[in-house]
């Protein structure tokens, strides 16, 4: 008589006392979140893991839009994003204090620590999510061990690693970080309101920098439920004095920089801490190993001004818990040769590829100052604010078209 066993229950019989799921996820922020409510909706036995039971009002991604929208669409996230994030569908963009263009799309602002939780909270079991940190890994072709701060162990089939830029259990498996450009570029976070209360005058604004030698790309305003939520970028060395004055006085160095600024907003004043970033680029080697994956920025940090970070979450997120893991776990083994799959991925490589691109394109239209760039520079702010009046003046002619027609 043949008797079947799951993989489960081995794992289960050769450890006891030890938490037994699927798949173990490392790391509770979006990436970690989101992967773990997509697993467990489909019925995959997950376990998240985050040392901290409420994520904390930390500057990470404050915004989604466009080809991040079709993406959560998909997964069937959009509800719940509506839920915890302020719409809005115009932004006005500015140079100078010129128009260049208005944007026309649908787009989110939230506070990072909202979307989290949303995430979180579409787990459908609570013990699904333990709170503790990882000590210790090791993985194989077919059983995955995670030792946990509080003794506890976790064995799973697979283990993801979704811990941002912290890479500690990483370096425990011989995973190593290939620096692409340290120090790549420098970003902040605050809240902004009328001095006198009053609404602003735009749904959402855009104001780029003006001159290369100040190195800022562009201030983002758009509302969260916070209130208006600014995220400025520059490529500009950290140890300038310049970063000091925008963390002790924003406003009035805000205004300095980008001068255009004034006319749009009013009398305005900061109303939270101002948070700051400095971003290396860099890419891991050594990651084909098996029964273990890494998403998001524990593969592959993104230039937060590119505003590539949130889809190459999202586009990992979605192709391995929708494509890769469920048909994983039909088989046994978890060798390298099934985790080599999801590194392959057409869609996960052009995203990757896509995010370098546009960092390194970033920093060198903001802030090179040979003549190449200079023109270039010139010319790209030219065809869209050509663009711009075309688009405008697009329905008088139509309207005249319509009218010659009918006589």
């Amino acid at each position: 008589m043949t008797i079947e066993v799951s993989v489960a229950e081995l794992i289960a019989a050769s450890a006891p006392d030890a938490v037994v799921a699927d798949v173990a996820i490392v790391g509770g922020g979006l990436a970690g979140s989101l992967a773990a409510a997509v697993l467990a909706r489909s019925g995959h036995q997950v376990v998240l893991i985050d040392r901290r039971a409420v994520y904390p009002e930390e500057f990470r991604v404050e915004k989604i839009a466009g080809q991040q929208l079709d993406i959560l669409r998909r997964l069937g996230f959009v509800r719940e994003l509506e839920a915890v994030a302020c719409p809005y569908d115009r932004i006005i963009n500015i140079r100078g204090g010129e128009v260049v263009d208005v944007s026309v799309g649908q787009a989110y602002g939230f506070r990072y620590a909202d979307l989290v939780a949303m995430a979180r909270r579409l787990l459908p079991d609570s013990s699904s999510f333990i709170v503790d940190r990882v000590t210790g890994v090791s993985c194989s072709d077919d059983v995955q061990e995670l030792v946990l701060a509080s003794g506890r162990r976790v064995r799973s089939r697979l283990v993801v690693l979704a811990t941002g830029m912290a890479g500690v259990l990483g370096h425990d498996l011989g995973i190593k970080r290939r620096v692409l450009a340290e120090r790549h570029s420098v970003s902040f976070g605050f809240t902004i309101a009328p001095s006198d209360d009053a609404p602003f005058a735009f749904q959402a604004l855009t104001c780029y920098g003006d001159r290369a030698s100040d190195g800022v790309d562009y201030l983002s305003l758009f509302p969260t439920s916070g209130g208006m939520r600014a995220n400025l970028f520059m490529f500009r060395d950290p140890a300038d004095p310049i970063m000091r004055e925008l963390r002790r006085d924003t406003k009035a160095t805000l205004l300095r920089l980008m001068p255009g600024l004034q006319p749009h907003l009013g009398d305005f004043r900061v109303v939270d801490q101002v948070q700051n970033w400095v971003m290396d680029l860099f890419a891991v080697e050594g990651h084909l190993q098996p029964g273990v994956v890494l998403i998001g920025d524990a593969f592959q940090t993104n230039c937060p001004a590119a505003g590539t970070g949130v889809s190459r979450l999202l586009v990992d997120v979605e192709r391995l818990c929708t494509e890769y893991v469920p048909r994983w776990l039909e088989t046994d083994g978890m060798g390298t040769e099934k985790i080599a799959q999801f590194y392959s991925d057409h869609a996960k490589i052009a995203a990757d590829q896509r995010s370098l691109t546009l960092a390194r394109y970033r920093q060198a239209l903001t802030s090179n100052s040979d003549i190449r760039w200079n023109v270039q520079r010139r010319l790209h702010f030219l065809r869209r604010n050509l663009t711009h009046r075309v688009d405008r003046i697009r329905p008088g002619w139509i309207a005249r078209l319509r009218g010659a027609l009918r006589a």
